[in-house]
């Protein structure tokens, strides 16, 4: 929408968007790729600086008819504890900003930002258990995987169900090589079944425990039910024609590197996939150490 003087930045914004999409759809090489991508960034940057901006006009507006109520005639004096409840409830408003920050940043790769953007919902909402979880999240993807305990087991204290915090834990523990406790943590996800997402991933880092333990027969059952739960799940490929070929089936692990390779020629483990598949007709051996999730 226009007031006659020229594009808005909505209408700005809009028409950037339009025109990534068309790109993304044109695009095939790997730089043409790697350009697109630059422009989604600089995108979100835009847009980020408005919605900051809005976000601090609303803030004022609120100001306003806090103000127009108070001196407005006749009004009268708020209960005792009308003014806390307010201020709550306007952190919460204000904190989902910052939520819906952090979850674009992870998208983005941008863990320290996504971090920092959680850390300032949680100061505005304490008790925000989403933007909590999210903050454990953002903690662990950047490998900080204390910090990120600690805050998944005050969700978990919060929440004994949250399936996503404790999948996130048995994977944390799955880094920090401590299995038994990573089986316990995956297992009682599966048994749960409460979230889609958490039950494909409990599966999918049961097997790589298994694959670390060197228990292959085990490891690949539960690669194979993630790769059922989630096909596109490529790293799920990756590990499953790892735990294969370490326990003898060679033809076995080729063809489900292939099918990796296949499945997204673009994405990185589909990229990885085509690396062992190349590895092995060199005659090279196939890497023992885990997956860099």
């Amino acid at each position: 929408m226009s007031d006659g003087a020229g594009p808005s930045p909505l209408d700005a914004l809009r028409g950037e968007l339009a025109a990534i999409e068309q790109s993304l759809d044109a695009t095939t090489e790997p730089a043409e790729r790697e350009a697109v991508k630059q422009r989604i960034v600089a995108l979100f940057k835009k847009n980020d600086a408005l919605l900051t901006e809005l976000g601090e006009i609303k803030e004022r507006i609120r100001g306003l008819v806090e103000r127009y109520k108070r001196e407005a005639p006749g009004a009268s004096a708020p209960e005792p504890d009308a003014g806390p409840r307010g201020r709550v409830r306007a952190d919460h408003l204000g904190a989902s900003t910052y939520v819906d920050k952090g979850w674009s940043l992870i998208a983005l790769g941008d863990h320290a930002g996504a971090a920092q953007a959680l850390t300032r919902a949680l100061e505005l909402a304490p008790d925000d258990v989403q933007a909590k979880s999210l903050l454990g999240w953002a903690e662990m993807l950047g490998a900080n995987y204390d910090r990120a305990l600690a805050i998944f087991s005050e969700v978990l204290a919060a929440e004994p169900t949250n399936a996503l915090a404790r999948v996130n834990v048995g994977f944390i523990c799955l880094r920090k090589r401590i299995f038994g406790e990573a089986i316990e943590h995956l297992s009682r996800v599966i048994r749960l079944d409460n979230d889609r997402k958490a039950t494909l991933y409990a599966h999918y880092y049961l097997g790589l425990v298994y694959l670390e333990r060197e228990m292959y027969l085990d490891a690949r059952t539960f690669l194979e039910k993630a790769i059922v739960l989630g096909p596109n799940l490529i790293e799920a490929y990756y590990d499953l024609g790892r735990a294969e070929w370490y326990a003898g089936e060679r033809e076995a692990a080729r063809r489900t590197w292939t099918k990796g390779a296949g499945a997204n020629k673009f994405a990185p483990w589909a990229k990885r996939c085509q690396e062992l598949l190349d590895k092995v007709e060199r005659g090279e051996s196939v890497p023992r150490s885990p997956s860099p999730v």
